[in-house]
């Protein structure tokens, strides 16, 4: 398995998901990590052509969401999601995609100062950074006592809107991000340093 990776980018969360799965992105004889520019020539069906993109035998793929669930399916010993037919599986896959497809939209809005049109593209900001929020003060993880690569997307999303100034860190924002205090999160930090 090989991990393209570039210093504060997405590719975070996936040095985090491994660390929670315990592949060591430091010392793993299964993961060799290429630290690389921002942009990786697309070959072998990296459209994109950016990082985080994994290489995983056959497999090609970029997207820290789509790696996320390639991960959780394929290596279903590490639990990061749950199996197909499982009652959880479709919280799940809701969940792993919300961060690219509404959180991150949203921040560029915040960012770029556009009115929100919420009827035009489905997300307003103040209200997509909520709901996440809302469920993890409901249960320990947002699909309940488990960990899964839902929560590394999650965490690094709130982590990066209260980093920014884009959220304040209320109690809810402050418990869908473990910082600090996650001994895998400290540890991604730690390869993701110079």
């Amino acid at each position: 398995m090989k991990l393209y990776w570039s210093q504060n980018t997405r590719a975070f969360r996936i040095a985090w998901l491994m660390e929670e799965s315990g592949w060591n992105t430091n010392a793993s004889r299964s993961i060799s990590v290429t630290r690389s520019p921002r942009v990786i020539p697309p070959s072998g069906g990296l459209p994109a052509g950016k990082v985080p993109a994994l290489e995983d035998g056959p497999a090609r793929l970029s997207d820290s969401g789509a790696i996320c669930i390639y991960l959780a399916d394929q290596y279903p010993a590490t639990q990061l999601g749950p199996p197909v037919g499982h009652a959880d599986r479709a919280s799940f896959l809701q969940w792993v995609t919300y961060t690219n497809s509404v959180i991150e939209p949203s921040m560029a809005e915040k960012f770029a100062k556009l009115e929100p049109r919420p009827a035009s593209y489905g997300w307003e900001a103040s209200t997509s950074w909520s709901r996440p929020c809302g469920r993890a003060v409901e249960k320990e993880w947002i699909l309940g006592a488990r960990f899964s690569a839902a929560d590394v997307l999650l965490g690094t999303s709130t982590a990066w809107l209260m980093k920014f100034g884009l959220h304040s860190a209320d109690d809810a924002m402050r418990r869908t991000s473990p910082g600090a205090s996650a001994p895998a999160w400290k540890r991604a930090e730690a390869f993701d340093s110079p």
